[in-house]
């Protein structure tokens, strides 16, 4: 009787650069011994010239591109996700998303762009297998990659977040996405013309000025701040509260106000504001 009063939500979280400190791109060319600067310059080479979707750079080295994809096996990806250095208190979002927030209750799931591999492997014990999708890849009997299944990446992250609210019943005023970077752009924008709510974990201004609310902290617990006040109610009181029952004293918490001003030889000055609360 008590779940059929309680609101339902899906709140869905990007991975890289996200709920880690690092990106899976990095982390696996160390392992590999590729040099980062050459990671970089041939993902960026990509992007620049719109090969492929904004976050699948990785997923088309991994599969044409020489260096990469005869060195890789799926078990490196397994180990990458034991390197990737996750923000802390993942788990207890996911337990306060589940039973914490009096007459709601949100699904926690995480769609990336990166080897599902990866983030099953970072987040073993954290979040349920089934509650993870990343590009997923075809592989031989001796674990090279052979063709591509599935990329969670630019267009499809909106249609794996429709499918999921569709399964789980949820209306799309009631999705919740957190993302990064350029590669949630797609997803946020779906997210808001549809009445959902985005937040921004980055000052990247591709990202900060879609979000309904930017959060910067490098404890993932931040992330509930604006779900805790725009869509339970809570007050400050209650936020700092719930978090203190969880061993955590907020010291910080200002909202300031960032300007990007581009300034141009004809004298014309283009000015964007956003807001961000830094925790």
């Amino acid at each position: 009787m008590e779940n059929k009063y309680r609101k339902h939500y899906l709140f869905a979280s990007d991975f890289d650069q996200t709920l880690t400190f690092n990106d899976t791109g990095y982390v696996l060319s160390e392992v590999l011994g590729i040099s980062v600067k050459e990671f970089e310059r041939k993902a960026k080479g990509m992007a620049k010239l719109n090969l492929v979707q904004q976050g699948a750079e990785l997923a088309y080295l991994l599969l044409h591109d020489p260096e990469f994809h005869s060195s890789v096996r799926r078990e490196h990806l397994f180990e990458v996700g034991k390197r990737i250095r996750l923000k802390e208190n993942i788990k207890q979002i996911y337990d306060i998303l589940d039973r914490r927030i009096d007459g709601f209750h949100f699904d926690f799931y995480v769609l990336s762009a990166a080897p599902v591999e990866v983030i099953q492997s970072a987040l073993e014990g954290i979040v349920p297998k089934d509650h993870i999708f990343g590009t997923e890849f075809k592989y031989t009997a001796s674990g090279e990659i052979e063709s591509l299944v599935r990329a969670t990446a630019g267009y499809g992250k909106v249609t794996r977040l429709d499918q999921l609210a569709e399964e789980l019943g949820i209306p799309a005023d009631h999705i919740v996405y957190v993302g990064d970077g350029s590669s949630d752009i797609h997803v946020m924008l779906h997210v808001n013309r549809r009445d959902g709510f985005t937040i921004a974990v980055s000052e990247s201004k591709l990202v900060a000025q879609i979000a309904k609310r930017t959060v910067l902290s490098e404890n993932a617990l931040a992330t509930l701040v604006p779900i805790l006040e725009d869509i339970a109610g809570w007050q400050r009181t209650q936020i700092r509260q719930l978090f203190d029952s969880y061993g955590f004293l907020i010291q910080g918490w200002d909202r300031v106000q960032t300007d990007w001003v581009t300034l141009r030889p004809s004298g014309v000055v283009m000015a964007e504001k956003a807001a961000a609360d830094v925790i």
